[in-house]
């Protein structure tokens, strides 16, 4: 008898997006190049000092595009960063105050920062359920938040595995095909279990004429439990835009949203989400408020169970005071920091790879994971994967050594992104923001060590937003906030840089 050994499935095949361009340049800094050149070789038919007196300035210009970091930033945008954070700093805009007491008309506590000018909006699906739609005014964006309760992967069969994450590919390449869809999160959030739902079911549950000996092991067990468990809470964004310059009334796109939930929601239950429905306007204020307050998460939760809601409104969401620093962004009672992703994996991973990050830490008070999907629509993704074909076999036919090895990789890969693309496969731009809450500054070190310790098990890169605490922290809730939405530079330029 033979036996087989059991392969458990791999996974991968993403890879960075190439800039146009020659080398490190991008596309800007090529044509500038090009054209400097040309500059200096008119200047010096006149003499050898007027070609340096116009190459000096095109290099001292050219030059910071060629120097980039680990991620793919240049000169131009650390300078742009460290300045845009020195202007914030001087206006005050790093400080926040709301509430009745602050100069903010209304006397509200209005969600800061990115969140500042967005709407809420109500709607009903088909089955009568509520759903909140967040408006994005200063964009014209439309989020609706779904609320998962995902399977484990505990006790699961690795073709049970399989076939989820071969139906989560497939629902993410459906979203190309979803009008006006403009990006997609999926939001992963843990923390410690304070017990008041355990003790709300279980308490009002013992009869009174119940043994002593009883009543005492069920009471220990509510006072015990919450010590070794924790709260995980998975959310899914939908965020959509209407084409530039078109109105609709409100009324309109929220029946427009609410026929499109429910392909969506059914496509989430095949790929492993398990219950999924549609977050009501009040419990998306719900994740909010105990986002910059984490202090309420126990309060929150004990209303909900008692009366089932707490009756907050969006208008009273955000933080009573927020200061950003430059590693930390403090609101109420946390302290928290974010990490930006830098390098995916290389090579292929296992379904597991993002387990020991999504898994509550012991010392955090709560930790967010979000994923970020930028669907890219079929045409475009032929001319995408066909392009880095043909920068693939360039590099390849022209190394040498050990760097065509690796050129050889990229070739073998490129070829099969087109062969899967050709075949139907969707193609899709993702990066992930992970947030930290801690209870007070000086824990911020501590989250540093345990945040190491958990990416290196992960094999993914990440750095710290410095100096985009607060940005970067938005992001990471379940409120719809596109990074390449938000940027004022248009999206092509930077793609060129």
């Amino acid at each position: 008898m033979s036996t087989e050994a059991i392969k458990s499935p791999t996974y991968g095949n993403w890879r960075r997006p190439r800039k146009a361009g020659l080398g490190a340049f991008g596309l800007v800094g090529t044509i500038g190049l090009f054209g400097g050149l040309v500059i200096i070789l008119l200047s010096s038919l006149i003499s050898i000092k007027a070609a340096l007196i116009a190459g000096t300035p095109i290099a001292l210009v050219i030059g910071p595009l060629a120097i980039r970091t680990q991620d793919g930033r240049n000169v131009y945008n650390i300078m742009a960063l460290r300045i845009g954070w020195a202007r914030r700093k001087s206006n005050g805009q790093h400080l926040y105050a709301s509430g009745p007491l602050s100069a903010r008309p209304g006397g509200r506590f209005r969600p800061p920062g990115m969140l500042s000018k967005v709407v809420m909006l109500e709607g009903r699906d088909p089955f009568d359920r509520p759903f909140g739609v967040l408006h994005h005014r200063y964009r014209n964006l439309y989020t609706v938040v779904i609320l998962c309760e995902p399977d484990g992967g505990s006790l699961v069969d690795p073709d049970q595995v399989d076939i989820w994450v071969a139906m989560w590919g497939d629902w993410l390449s459906r979203l190309a095909h979803e009008p006006g869809l403009r990006g997609a999160s999926v939001v992963v959030e843990t923390a410690p279990d304070p017990g008041t739902r355990l003790a709300t079911e279980v308490l009002p549950r013992i009869s009174p004429d119940a043994p002593p000996a009883a009543r005492a092991v069920m009471e220990e067990v509510v006072d015990t439990y919450p010590d070794a468990s924790s709260e995980m809470n998975t959310y899914i964004t939908l965020t959509y835009g209407l084409p530039g310059g078109q109105k609709r009334a409100t009324d309109e796109i929220l029946a427009d949203l609410a026929l499109r939930l429910q392909g969506l929601l059914a496509g989430l239950i095949g790929a492993g989400g398990g219950s999924a429905e549609p977050m009501s306007a009040e419990r998306i204020a719900e994740v909010v408020r105990v986002a910059y307050d984490p202090a309420v998460a126990a309060d929150v939760l004990d209303l909900r169970a008692q009366y089932g809601g707490t009756g907050l409104d969006w208008l009273d969401a955000g933080p009573a005071a927020a200061i950003e620093s430059v590693e930390a962004y403090q609101h109420d009672s946390g302290v928290s920091r974010t990490w930006l992703l830098t390098l995916a994996p290389r090579g292929t991973v296992r379904a597991s790879v993002l387990r020991s990050l999504l898994d509550p830490a012991p010392s955090i008070r709560r930790k967010r994971v979000a994923l970020l999907y930028r669907p890219i629509d079929p045409a475009t993704s032929a001319k995408i994967v066909e392009s880095d074909r043909r920068s693939a076999q360039f590099m390849a036919t022209s190394t040498r050594g050990m760097v065509r090895a690796r050129a050889a990789s990229e070739v073998s890969a490129a070829e099969q992104t087109a062969a899967e693309e050709a075949s139907g496969a969707g193609l899709v731009e993702f990066s992930m923001v992970v947030t930290v809450t801690v209870d007070s500054l000086a824990e911020i070190q501590d989250a540093n060590v345990t945040m190491r310790n958990l990416l290196g098990a992960t094999r993914i890169a990440m750095r710290p937003a410095d100096r985009m605490q607060a940005a970067a922290f938005t992001c990471a809730l379940p409120a719809g906030i596109l990074p390449w939405e938000q940027t004022m530079m248009p999206q092509q330029l930077q793609e060129a840089m």
